[in-house]
């Protein structure tokens, strides 16, 4: 009787750097699944691959949030090509926007852009983000707005996208949703858990009905450093190993 050939898995056929990004990212995205800020499969994080080519991995298209392992995310070029074989495709507004931020910011080696309820009524709101809290305040610290310009599937949005995000880490897309970029899955997860909470916050609080209190503009300019005091000037590092021991109680099977 012949025995079946083993079949390589991705593990073996990327470098150590790239394995490890992808762990990271998966357990990205079992997190936004966990604390319920996915949108069935409409959404997308990803992360750029170490190494000169401007490759980045993205979700397989039509796979739940809390089904992404590290072997199942695609490998595609800026172009929208997959560049390592996968039985999965791409989501193409997916591609539209993070190949537009990835080419732009050689620092946002991880994008993630969310459609989540509290992100979307704020991006509706004509002032935005409003600094009524102190997660609001973390955020406003840098943070770019970009105009809705319909589904994210024109080349020419590009451009434009990148313009209004600038140098700024976080982003709100008008009537859409909310955007982070950080150099690690760490930094822009912490980043995004702190923008959606504030616009939580924002919508419960104006759902109140009274007269909301904003904070100083003399306070707002002091918080960026007492961001860094309160992180030990360790920022999502700090966060990052207990997010993914949580996961390891939840579910191990991101890093497959």
């Amino acid at each position: 009787m012949s025995t079946a050939e083993k079949q390589t898995s991705v593990k073996e056929l990327v470098s150590e750097q790239e394995w490890n990004a992808r762990v990271d990212l998966a357990a990205a995205y079992r997190l936004v699944a966990h604390y319920g800020w996915d949108d069935l499969i409409f959404t997308h994080l990803s992360a750029r691959v170490p190494g000169p080519e401007h490759h980045f991995l993205i979700n397989p298209y039509g796979m739940m949030f809390e089904e992404i392992t590290a072997s199942s995310l695609v490998k595609i070029n800026l172009q929208g090509e997959i560049v390592t074989p996968s039985p999965y495709f791409i989501n193409p507004a997916g591609f539209t926007i993070h190949s537009a931020v990835h080419a732009a910011r050689e620092d946002a080696l991880c994008v993630i852009h969310l459609h989540t309820d509290y992100g979307i009524a704020v991006s509706a709101q004509t002032n935005g983000l409003l600094p009524v809290s102190q997660q609001a305040l973390f955020s406003l610290t840098s943070l770019a707005y970009h105009e809705y310009e319909g589904l994210a599937l024109n080349e020419d949005e590009k451009s434009r996208l990148v313009s209004d995000l600038g140098d700024k880490t976080n982003m709100i897309l008008r009537n859409h949703g909310l955007l982070t970029v950080g150099k690690t899955a760490a930094d822009a997860f912490l980043s995004m858990y702190i923008l959606e909470r504030a616009c939580r916050i924002q919508i419960l609080a104006q759902s109140g009905g009274g007269t909301l209190l904003p904070v100083s503009e003399s306070i707002l300019e002091s918080v960026a450093a007492q961001l860094g005091a309160v992180t030990v000037g360790q920022g999502a590092q700090l966060t990052w190993p207990g997010l993914l021991r949580k996961l390891e109680r939840i579910d191990q099977s991101y890093h497959d």
